[in-house]
This record gives C-alpha cells, structure tokens and sequence, in this order.
C-alpha cells in the first residue's frame, strides 16, 4: 500500500513540474544608437512635378499613356562623412495601378479609379559625390543586411528596397560614407486609359511620397 502512494506521489510531482517552472512574465529589450550626423536632403522646384493640364485628347482610351519624362535636382549635404541610404514612402499607397514597389500613386479620380503611377530612377552617371570622379549604385533588401553588387546601371529607387552609392565598382559592402551627394533624378509617369477614368470633371494628379535618408 505505501508503495503504490509512493509511485502515485512522484507521478503528480513530474507532471506538475513544468508548470511550477513556467513565468507570467517576458523581457523587453530597447535599442539605438543617437548618431551627431545629420544629412539634409532637398530637391529643385521644392519637389513639384507639375504637368499642368492635359488634355483627354492626348490620352489613350485603351492603353496606358506615359507622359513626357520630368527632371529634379536632389541634393544631400551632411555636417560630416555619412553611410546613408535612400528609401521613398508612397503617401498614397495603393493607388498605383501597378502593384510594385517601384510605382507610386496619383491617387483617385472621382469615381475612385485610380488615376496612374509615377516612378523616380536614379542615374549613377548623373551623380556626383564629394570629389569622386564615378560612382556606382548599390541596393539592399534586407534592410541594409546584405547589398547587391555596386554598378552604373540606373535604377527606380523602391519603397521597401535601400539605395546607396559607393566608388568601387562590383562591390557588395555597401555604401560608402558621403559628405555631399548631388543627383538629378527623373520622374516617369503613366496614365491610366481614359476608359478606365472618370473624365466627366477635371481629376487632379495627386501623388506625393517622402524620400529618406537612413542611417547606416
């Protein structure tokens, strides 16, 4: 009889062991680095694009129309040698009538169809740091984990991808640090087909996004 409540007593203590063990509580960790450097990016015309009025009669009915190109100066100054990225944020996110994230939105027409998309590419060619005499472009997806390798090819510059610059071609260490960056980029913008928009009152253009600089 002792024996069987001796064996009967180790079964409830193995089984109740583990939550004896167990903790109603979970560590939160908070982290950061408060950096001196600050980079000050500005673009020409205050960043307007402005195609002004368009015409339905230089629309496409059935097909896309891509409007001429567009040009802006970017300039970024830092207070010192930064390795910095750039990242652009869609302000109106999800009315690109292309699901990517080198397309941007112009927003709704009355009807809520969306109107069209933009992209903004950089050039390496068309880019000048410090007092280099080329540079080359270089991305991540990863957050700044992992870069492709660095070339002179344009590029869009994405909204969940970074961009950086670097003087060595074929490399994948990333950006370099940067003092003073000045590119001029270009904006492409597409319209949708005027059957798939609402013409019966004027629609305004309506994009708008925040280009960022990320610290490295």
């Amino acid at each position: 009889m002792n024996n069987y409540l001796a064996a009967l007593c180790v079964t409830l203590l193995i089984s109740t062991t583990p939550t004896a063990l167990a903790t109603s509580s979970v560590d939160l960790t908070v982290t950061g680095t408060l950096t001196p450097l600050a980079c000050t990016p500005t673009l020409s015309n205050n960043g307007l694009v402005d195609y002004e009025k368009i015409s339905r009669q230089d629309l496409n009915v059935d097909k896309r129309t891509q409007l001429p190109d567009q040009t802006l100066d970017l300039n970024i100054q830092c207070n010192a040698p930064a390795r910095f990225a750039l990242q652009m944020r869609d302000n109106r996110d999800g009315s690109a009538i292309v699901n990517s994230e080198i397309y941007y939105g112009l927003n709704h027409d009355g009807s809520n169809n969306k109107i069209g998309l933009y992209s903004l590419h950089f050039d390496p060619a068309n880019t000048v740091v410090d007092d280099l005499t080329q540079v080359y472009r270089t991305d991540s997806t990863t957050g700044g984990k992992a870069w492709s390798s660095s070339n002179s090819r344009p590029i869009p510059i994405g909204a969940r991808s970074y961009l950086g610059f670097t003087d060595v071609a074929g490399s994948s260490a990333g950006p370099i640090a940067i003092h003073n960056l000045t590119s001029r980029v270009t904006i492409q913008t597409v319209i949708s087909p005027t059957s798939e928009l609402d013409l019966s009152a004027e629609v305004q253009l309506d994009g708008a996004a925040t280009l960022e600089v990320v610290y490295l």
